[in-house]
């Protein structure tokens, strides 16, 4: 099962989650996502786990528990789905060509 982990604290290492999830059951892998520019955590994460019933068991007991100050937000991961193009980017013209002076 694939494991949604919200709210985590910026100083927090995929070490440190992987053993908050391992008093649970087997842990198969965990990724915390990290901004492409900076390099810091995001504040949140992914964690697998192979048998769903270990994995509802860690969700249950750390979902609204605390690390490092902050409140953890854990649950059963949702697909992820396809975000709509924003277009431009902020490049262009927004007057469709037409001049605002």
């Amino acid at each position: 099962m694939n494991i949604y982990v919200g709210n985590i604290p910026r100083s927090t290492d995929e070490q440190t989650i992987r053993d908050l999830f391992e008093e649970y059951g087997s842990v198969a892998e965990v990724k915390l996502l990290r901004d492409r520019y900076t390099g810091e955590l995001r504040g949140f994460g992914f964690v697998t786990m192979e048998n769903d019933d270990e994995a509802q068991n860690a969700i249950d007991n750390i979902n609204d528990t605390e690390l490092g100050g902050r409140t953890l937000v854990v649950n059963k991961a949702r697909p992820r789905t396809e975000r709509p193009n924003r277009g431009g980017g902020g490049y262009g013209n927004r007057n469709s060509g037409q001049r605002s002076w």
